[in-house]
């Protein structure tokens, strides 16, 4: 058959197209993956076409509509490309605007050659919606994120038909519908061209999503009130031979069966899947869930209508279910914690931007969409899997219940005997129904723990302390704490890297002691785990346990005594040295600092290295030339957060010499080894080493800065934040939120005042080095180097 040849010849086109955009503009890699996917879905929606209309021919009319589809191909490459690259506009409005015009040229063929089809018809559709897609995808980026209704549309539609049969019936011609198609395609173009006003613009694209919506509406219309018409079955099989009719209705029951045993699975899964890294085994899928005998027992009993209320009931909030253990899965992985229903979802901006930050624009975009679709599939596909099961259970009643019955026994026994596959997993399952419980739960307590948390804020015995009292043990000096981006335990202790860094930290106290400097050490348990660092800066300068995005909230919005407003009554200058912020901090009021340094004061013009937007030796730069380096100046505090050894740990700049460094212009030349991070995560020992790095550089940095600028005065509070993410810690039950602090000084009298608190020797502390909570750390610090208040 002529229309089985054009699939690899259509493809071959589209593969030519393609090298001859990566000949001419340059292709990379984005726009590659994305023009070989396309071009495979065009020649499996030919494949599909020629299957159902049965055998049959391409006309002259189609080899137009397959070049219109190559050239939609070519947008799409060109469009993927424009989130890494510059988009090549010209070029971009050249191949949709060919591809346009072949619109009228196709039906004009059609129709001089008498060859128009159903085939064609239906194919020249689908051309124009997924042109249609990849414009609104590129002018949604410019123009807003609306502007993709008028691309999803047509899809949008298209899944609607799978829950709504009657959306599926044929339509009757309508020319209009075809000016609407055409306007919706030289609008987008047009937009794409970007040669009108901003406003103009914007005017036409609601104009024709306008026209769009009145288009679909008159055929939704339509359809409802057709939909309880018969299809003539004359009209149905006239153009489709009997052999093509049995081809299909084996195919049809193939399918059906396989859409069923993908339904079981689905629900299957679902269930029974464990929301736990650790317990994610083959083995742990090998369960019998009582949720779902119950619903098959249930389908069983009701009638029809009722039946399909408690899928329709019984499928989205099972969804909800899976992409809760989803959820906990990712969060465990990450901060060794589970999903919090009430305080997560406040993390969704925070996320996108720090993905942006570390991967850069284009992925972060892709991984933003592809978990929007993942949770949109997710809600869908299970409600449809519950349908179908429920409905063929129905169907097949004597069969369902002697299923069930034999089934629910062995879930009895395997109950009974407590048998198991995997530890702590058992096969008799009630999972899905103990982790909705335990979010309602988790609901109730939190809302619970939140007036729990708003009296430990109250209660506060340094609250009226008088400034002459605070902190009389370090008159007249700087202090200067540094959170060190994801520095833990595992840098220290009990990992293949820690011994690279101990030695770090063993030669930097030689040096220091070199200056004149001492530092005594040991741990303090954070309340966060690979991320979300904000929690354990509030928690170390407010004394109270901040674990979760919704006590930060709340704190920040009381006028609870902070370790910089502390000093701040005592007479000490505050600054607060954030590199990572771009813009102003809404939350910033409550610590009280007299100034904060970021990416916009802080002059910084070097390139990014990964997600730090720069270096932490330029920042400790420039703590001396803002602040320290100034005369006649009181003693200052500042909070310094580093940020380069921030994941994904791709870029780890090189220290050089100070006098170099300058406005950090020097770094653009300077020659740095990167690597992507798709490629650098997919390798454990890589990225475990790229951690150590990173974690090497910015003590190195530290104690380089020390050694510089350090005089008598100088006192520092080095800590990290929270040890890095699962992938470099690894995934054990008990995973430690432990993190090395150490207090740097040249005075001795200093760590004098400290000397009752057991600490360590040097910068490295030992496996034996004592361990605090970090909300221990504000009272026992203020209670050390000052007069002890009585208690509220």
């Amino acid at each position: 058959m002529r229309a089985v040849q054009a699939f690899p010849v259509t493809g071959s086109i589209a593969l030519v197209l393609m090298g001859a955009l990566a000949l001419t503009v340059g292709l990379g890699e984005a726009g590659w993956v994305v023009g070989i996917i396309c071009g495979v879905i065009m020649n499996a929606a030919l494949a599909r076409g020629v299957l159902r209309y049965g055998h049959y021919r391409l006309g002259p009319a189609d080899w137009v509509t397959l070049a219109r589809a190559t050239l939609a191909v070519g947008v799409a490459a060109l469009v993927a490309d424009s989130f890494d690259e510059p988009a090549h506009v010209t070029l971009l409005v050249t191949l949709s605007a060919v591809a346009l015009a072949l619109d009228a040229v196709d039906g004009w063929v059609a129709r001089r050659s008498e060859t128009a089809s159903r085939l064609g018809a239906r194919l020249d559709g689908e051309v124009d919606a997924f042109l249609i897609l990849v414009l609104s995808a590129y002018v949604a980026r410019s123009t807003g994120a609306w502007v993709l209704l008028i691309g999803a549309a047509r899809y949008a539609f298209f899944a609607a038909g799978w829950l709504l049969p009657w959306l599926r019936e044929p339509l009757p011609p309508r020319f209009w519908r075809k000016v609407v198609a055409a306007t919706q395609g030289v609008v987008l173009t047009i937009a794409t061209a970007d040669v009108l006003p901003r406003a103009l613009t914007q005017a036409a694209l609601v104009g024709a999503l306008a026209l769009l919506s009145e288009s679909f509406g008159r055929d939704v219309w339509w359809l409802w009130a057709h939909r309880h018409a018969t299809r003539s079955p004359v009209a149905a099989v006239a153009d489709v031979d009997p052999a093509t009719v049995h081809l299909r209705g084996r195919v049809r029951t193939i399918i059906a069966a396989a859409l069923t045993i993908v339904a079981l699975l689905l629900v299957w899964v679902a269930l029974v899947a464990p929301d736990h890294p650790s317990r994610l085994t083959l083995g742990a899928f090998v369960r019998i869930p009582l949720e779902g005998i119950v619903v098959i027992a249930l389908a069983l009993a009701l009638p029809p209508t009722a039946r399909r209320v408690l899928a329709w009931v019984i499928g989205p909030a099972l969804g909800l279910l899976f992409i809760v253990k989803v959820l906990d899965l990712g969060l465990y992985a990450a901060f060794d914690r589970p999903f919090d229903p009430i305080a997560d979802w406040r993390y969704t901006g925070i996320g996108i931007e720090t993905l942006r930050d570390t991967v850069g624009p284009r992925d972060a975009y892709l991984v933003v969409a592809g978990a929007a679709l993942l949770i949109a599939g997710l809600l869908v596909l299970t409600t449809l899997a519950v349908l179908r099961l429920t409905r063929v259970a129905a169907d097949h009643r004597r069969w369902s219940l002697n299923a069930i019955l034999a089934i629910g026994a062995v879930w009895v026994l395997c109950w009974a005997l407590g048998a198991q596959l995997v530890s702590h997993v058992p096969i008799a399952s009630t999972s899905a129904a103990g982790l909705a419980v335990d979010e309602v739960r988790a609901v109730r307590a939190g809302i619970r723990d939140r007036a729990i948390f708003a009296d430990e804020v109250r209660r506060d015995r340094f609250r009226d302390t008088p400034g002459n009292q605070l902190l009389t043990g370090l008159r007249g000096k700087d202090v200067i704490v540094v959170f060190v981006e994801s520095y833990g335990r595992v840098a220290v202790q009990d990992s293949s890297f820690s011994p690279r860094v101990d030695a770090v930290l063993d030669e930097g106290m030689e040096r220091l002691r070199s200056a004149g400097f001492h530092a005594r050490s040991a741990f303090l348990t954070s309340p966060t785990f690979g991320g979300a660092s904000w929690l354990a800066h509030s928690t170390l300068q407010s004394g109270v346990w901040i674990n979760r995005q919704w006590r930060y909230d709340q704190l920040v919005a009381t006028d609870r005594f902070t370790l910089s407003q502390a000093f701040k009554r005592a007479g000490w200058r505050t600054a607060d040295y954030v590199p990572a912020d771009d813009r102003d901090w809404s939350q910033g009021s409550f610590y009280g600092y007299d100034n904060v340094y970021d990416q916009r004061n802080l002059g910084y013009v070097g390139p990014r290295f990964a997600f730090a937007p720069m270096p932490d030796q330029y920042v400790f730069l420039a703590l001396q030339r803002l602040e320290l380096a100034k005369r006649d100046r009181p003693p200052l505090f500042a909070e310094v957060d580093t940020v380069s050894s921030h994941a994904p740990w791709t870029r780890i700049p090189e220290l050089i010499d100070w006098d170099k460094v300058g406005n950090g212009s020097v770094f653009n030349s300077l020659p740095v080894s990167q690597v992507k991070t798709a490629a650098l995560w997919g390798n454990h020992d890589q990225v475990r080493a790229a951690y150590a790095r990173s974690i090497e550089y910015s003590l190195n940095t530290l104690v380089s800065f020390v050694q510089h600028y350090g005089d008598d005065d100088l006192v520092l509070v080095v800590l990290g934040d929270h040890q890095p993410s699962t992938i470099v810690t690894g995934l054990h039950p008990d995973l430690s939120h432990d993190v090395p602090i150490s207090v740097i000084a040249h005075d001795p009298a200093v760590l004098d005042q400290i000397a009752g608190w057991g600490w360590e020797d040097g910068l490295r502390p030992s496996p034996q080095a004592p361990v605090w909570p970090m909300d221990d750390f504000r009272d026992r610090f203020l209670g050390a180097f000052g007069k002890q208040p009585t208690a509220p």
